[in-house]
């Protein structure tokens, strides 16, 4: 059986390269896509390439970047302007595989075996996406080249930007096992302290290491980052709009000002809970548990959960659920910086469920008709076009569409 032919492709610092599309003039000073500093919102989604020369790293808080860098400058994101390019970069890929896989809206693998007696192999494939991306969307691309999908993705970060990489079977432990450990898939800052622990410190350790000594400090984990590093790895690449089911839909914000008493929070959490569970709503889905995470002005986090006793997609249940987690949880030892809430343990609406005689119906039918009702309002006008009364508490702090300015992040590998 002859190997299959996967690619990765990252377009290169995707959210910053479109907006310099837009503001040519910011092509050559450093610049960041976030949030909005005056405003304290967010982190560094994406840097330029000056930025990242100075030091901007993707994560960084926004006051962290500007230390780095006094001389950049933010845009806030423009998350319906990535996606429509994420969209046409996903109508190139379908012209050469139905099996391609977005991790994230600026990477995917695809899987294009079976298009190589047509179109020639991985590597001349690779170039002309890539070729099709600069001259099509203006942007460029990091596309690795592989018999399996972590050494693809491997092979698209080995060299940046505007590069095409083959990691193929006769040359990975040339260019792949002298690699940090971290540069692995799934190796995070957790895991790579523990690999460090252990001696290792280059892919090739980990590919060389003693399965049993890994499995002993690191578990299942442990075998299968092993496995990852000898390219041990024959998960299939997911046919276009097959993705696997997301497990929790979540949403954060730091809040325009530090917020100081229970009235407060109660605003923020609403403010999170009603993007959670129109977004709920939309993808047909109820969650069993409600988590928060509380992060005060030192930077101290704490995420606390709890299982509900009938799942649910209706926002005051899910808000004040966090309400109540958060009032049994937080003791006002310091004020706080942002929140977030989460709907866990996902289901299918409307699935199964064993009901009790002395349940309120009636109720739970209208609070769900007064969603519909709020979801379809917005749609049409806008957000702020209906708004809860607790809302004109403080106008500041529930000045927030945390769910328009929502950022996708990647799919899980494992989902």
């Amino acid at each position: 059986m002859s190997d299959r032919t996967i690619l990765h492709v990252d377009m290169n610092c995707f959210y910053a390269s479109v907006e310099m599309l837009h503001r040519p003039e910011m092509r050559h000073v450093p610049m960041a896509v976030g949030g909005d500093p005056q405003a304290r919102h967010g982190i560094v989604l994406t840097a330029n390439y000056p930025a990242k020369r100075q030091g901007v790293k993707t994560g960084m808080a926004l006051w962290q970047a500007r230390q780095v860098c006094p001389a950049i400058r933010f845009v806030p994101p423009r998350m319906e302007l990535y996606l429509r390019f994420s969209r046409m970069a996903h109508e190139i890929y379908r012209e050469y595989t139905d099996l391609w896989e977005p991790y994230g809206c600026d990477e995917a693998w695809l899987d294009v075996s079976d298009s190589c007696s047509l179109m020639g192999d991985g590597l001349t494939i690779a170039r002309d996406i890539s070729h099709r991306i600069k001259s099509e969307l203006g942007l460029t691309a990091s596309i690795g080249v592989s018999y399996n999908k972590i050494f693809a993705k491997l092979g698209s970060d080995y060299k940046k930007p505007d590069a095409v990489t083959t990691m193929g079977r006769k040359e990975y432990k040339s260019k792949a096992w002298k690699l940090p450990v971290q540069d692995l898939l799934y190796v995070g800052r957790s895991s790579a302290k523990k690999l460090r622990a252990l001696g290792i410190r280059t892919i090739g350790d980990l590919a060389e290491a003693d399965e049993s000594i890994l499995r002993s400090h690191m578990g299942k984990m442990g075998l299968v980052l092993h496995a990852f590093a000898n390219g041990w790895d024959d998960s299939p690449v997911k046919k276009e709009y097959t993705y696997a089911p997301i497990q929790s839909i979540g949403n954060s914000t730091t809040t325009p000002r530090d917020l100081e008493n229970d009235q407060d929070v109660k605003i923020i959490l609403y403010v999170l809970a009603e993007s959670v569970a129109a977004r709920l709503r939309e993808s047909g889905f109820i969650c069993n548990v409600v988590e928060i995470g509380i992060r005060d002005n030192e930077l101290h986090t704490i995420t606390r959960q709890h299982k509900l006793d009938r799942a649910t997609n209706i926002t005051s249940e899910i808000a004040g659920e966090a309400y109540r987690i958060f009032q049994a949880n937080y003791r006002w030892d310091k004020p706080i910086r942002s929140l977030s809430v989460r709907g866990a343990d996902i289901t299918v609406d409307h699935a199964y469920e064993q009901q009790e005689l002395s349940y309120d119906f009636e109720r739970r039918k209208k609070l769900e008709k007064a969603d519909a009702a709020m979801d379809e309002i917005r749609r049409r006008f806008g957000y702020f076009s209906i708004q809860r009364g607790l809302m004109y508490q403080d106008p500041a702090l529930s000045a927030l569409d945390v769910k328009s300015s929502h950022i996708v992040h990647p799919q899980g590998y494992f989902g």
